[in-house]
């Protein structure tokens, strides 16, 4: 009997053990004045860095404010990091524990059980504070039971989850990928919402996203596009047109909304606080003014007394990487984030595997296009080993081998147009990666 016990009491703490280890957990620390509410943020997105940005801000939550904040991430069956793994939410029973939840996610396929869990806390009347690509977070086939939170969804809830609950879904980008960065401008109605306390010169390296928020909706702050990736670059002037009727506009006039709060009634009757804003990639993180709208966005979800200037000192170093593709760092796990830690730079990148080719296909007789040419012996060249004072080689001399003609410039837009291998583009970034590793000061947009 008492080993039967101990063997159940063993197996207890080991997988209490391997809970902690898939996840962060952060406690109030000695002399700061515990708010006993439990903050879960969800890290799940390709492109963004959600998994360098929320642990950052789970510490400054824990360690300045008094929050016990649970971080959790898309893993792999090895406990290693992987922002790719769509289908991953490791440690999901946390949100059955909480009081309010911090999303930046983008395009995930949970299992049932995770998405159950989210669901559930959606339907307690948690609030919900959501950053960046988290207007489109799910991404569900159409036969499957989540269907109606799927970001392009066509019924009963148009536009997914993004739309019906957060106020918008993925639309396009207003601003110019990789070329224009955003000013936050603080709407004039808004100056004296307490969730605006302290937040002022708001920047983003991340550009604006077109935003209909809806009636209901009361914005906080619109997004300046400008001509650079600067603070002080000057406002962009261009006139472009709108995704929703095709109407020209100027980008900035009116500015589109990149803040704004809902008090959402969902089908239970509870009421959801939100918060969305389109900016919220780990390099926008690094600006003290959003940081502090985040926080600010936890006081008032949790219907406590917004600071008149939230700390929003970060605890440990903070140097995210700059947003992109297959730009994650390689090999980490949960725990190179925990408090008092360096981020470690990660494995080096593998080199990008050639395609592979099936057995007997014969290739097609008819002439390549300049395009696919110049692609394709891009993709044909060796992967030069990454060093700050290499040269790789570029698309533009690979298509000039190519039988010339097809040349890539400064902030050239590419759009992949399809419905099968360029539909699938949009999940998995190698060709964008490939032309960015070709031109990295080129500022190439593809789309």
């Amino acid at each position: 009997m008492l080993r039967s016990a101990f063997r159940l009491a063993l197996f207890a703490s080991l997988a209490a053990v391997a809970a902690a280890q898939s996840t962060l957990v952060f406690n109030p620390p000695a002399g700061v004045t515990a708010k006993n509410k439990h903050v879960v943020l969800l890290s799940g997105d390709e492109e963004y860095r959600s998994e360098e940005a929320l642990p950052m801000l789970a510490k400054i939550l824990s360690q300045r404010h008094g929050f016990t904040t649970t971080v959790l991430f898309a893993l792999d069956p090895d406990g290693t990091i992987n922002p790719d793994n769509q289908k991953s939410l490791a440690g999901s029973e946390a949100l059955d524990r909480a009081d309010l939840i911090i999303m930046a996610l983008r395009f995930r396929n949970w299992t049932d059980d995770a998405m159950q869990r989210f669901v559930n806390a959606y339907h307690r009347g948690v609030p919900i504070i959501a950053l960046r690509t988290s207007t489109h977070p799910f991404n569900f086939p159409a036969d499957s039971k989540w269907a109606k939170y799927t970001w392009n969804s066509k019924g009963p809830w148009v536009g997914g989850f993004g739309k019906h609950v957060l106020g918008e879904t993925w639309v396009t980008h207003w601003g110019r990928h990789k070329v224009e960065a955003t000013r936050g401008v603080i709407e004039s109605s808004a100056a004296r919402d307490p969730l605006l306390r302290g937040v002022t010169d708001v920047f983003g390296n991340s550009d604006v996203y077109e935003a209909y928020p809806p009636a209901d909706a009361k914005i906080l702050m619109r997004g300046l596009v400008l001509k650079g990736m600067n603070p002080t670059d000057a406002p962009a002037d261009a006139v472009k047109k709108r995704v929703t009727d095709k109407q020209d506009q100027p980008v900035n006039s009116p500015a589109m909304p990149v803040a704004w709060t809902r008090l959402h009634t969902n089908e239970t009757g509870k009421q959801n606080k939100i918060l969305t804003t389109t900016l919220g990639a780990a390099t926008d993180l690094e600006n003290e003014g959003l940081r502090r709208l985040v926080v600010n966005g936890v006081y008032w979800g949790l219907g406590l007394d917004v600071p008149a200037k939230a700390d929003v000192t970060v605890v440990d170093p903070y140097q995210p990487l700059m947003y992109g593709f297959k730009s994650y760092r390689i090999g980490l796990k949960p725990s190179d984030y925990a408090l008092g830690k360096t981020v470690p730079p990660g494995a080096p990148r593998p080199p990008a595997e050639p395609a592979a080719t099936k057995k007997g296909k014969k290739q097609a007789a008819t002439p390549p296009t300049k395009a696919a040419a110049a692609i394709g012996a891009m993709a044909a060249q060796p992967t030069p080993s990454p060093s700050l004072n290499s040269q790789p080689s570029t698309l533009n001399s690979a298509a000039g081998g190519a039988g010339g003609g097809f040349q890539l410039n400064p902030g050239d837009r590419v759009a992949l147009i399809g419905n099968a291998l360029a539909d699938r583009m949009q999940h998995h970034g190698w060709l964008e990666t490939m032309i960015h590793a070709q031109h990295p000061q080129h500022q190439i947009v593809v789309r």
